[in-house]
């Protein structure tokens, strides 16, 4: 998990709102650990499903959660890349993200989605939907901790085992890659993620947000494979359940 240049002193973190789902003032930061998220293990949502997990060659394993995080010894579950972010506008992006929320429980947030409207940085004003698919115990309270490839491993890293990367992953161990050209040598299936950061997000470091809680894009659960039932608000998934990835207009856009 990346947490350095956190401002802490100048966060504010807002209660949430029941009625309406977790909504607040929070921060961001950025990792890819390739670890199993812990949303992909059972009994963390009100519907019994779980975020997909991949095996090391990046194929979907139904195991219905059983199999070991690659993180842990002799684990071989994963990571699956297409749960990379991707634009889905100029001003808006899907993708998935570690969570922490003041006064909830990982039973209360995994598979739920947030808006996250960046405050600061090169993205400020661009929005992004998440679906929580992880969180972490080096989080703070209403901490989105992005899921982007190349953006460090943290605490914990299956990189190595499962694309070969350096001991510490890819860059620095807290923060990744610092530059768009360090992602061309990335597995073909990370590629994409990693110069997302670059592009749409603009090089951003731990943008501020402020957030709330909506249905989850039915683009994001086709990728996942994870919703939730209703409980604070209404969880349907909206939208089409295929969204292609915005490109300048000059080079059009293409279907993930």
């Amino acid at each position: 998990m990346h947490i350095k240049h956190l401002p802490l002193a100048a966060l504010s973190l807002a209660g949430l709102s029941s009625a309406q789902g977790a909504s607040g003032t929070g921060q961001t930061t950025r990792y890819w650990d390739c670890c199993k998220p812990s949303c992909a293990w059972s009994q963390k949502t009100n519907s019994g499903k779980l975020i997909g997990t991949c095996s090391r060659a990046d194929s979907p394993l139904n195991d219905n959660g059983a199999t070991r995080s690659g993180c842990d010894t002799g684990g071989s579950a994963y990571m699956c890349s297409d749960q990379s972010p991707w634009a889905v506008s100029e001003d808006l992006s899907y993708g998935w993200s570690a969570v922490r929320l003041a006064g909830q429980t990982e039973t209360t947030w995994c598979c739920a989605c947030y808006e996250l409207t960046f405050t600061s940085g090169p993205v400020a004003g661009k929005k992004m939907i998440v679906q929580a698919s992880n969180t972490g115990g080096d989080l703070g309270q209403n901490h989105f901790d992005l899921a982007i490839p190349g953006g460090g491993v943290g605490l914990f890293n299956a990189c190595t085992d499962q694309y070969g990367a350096p001991s510490n992953g890819w860059g620095e161990r807290y923060g990744g890659v610092s530059s768009r050209s360090a992602c061309d040598s990335f597995p073909a299936h990370l590629k994409a993620g990693c110069y997302w950061r670059f592009d749409w997000f603009g090089g951003a470091d731990n943008p501020g947000v402020t957030f709330k809680q909506v249905a989850c894009p039915a683009a994001i659960v086709a990728k996942s494979g994870c919703s939730r039932n209703n409980d604070a608000i209404n969880e349907t998934p909206t939208g089409p359940t295929s969204v292609s990835t915005w490109v300048p207009a000059a080079t059009g856009s293409v279907s993930i």
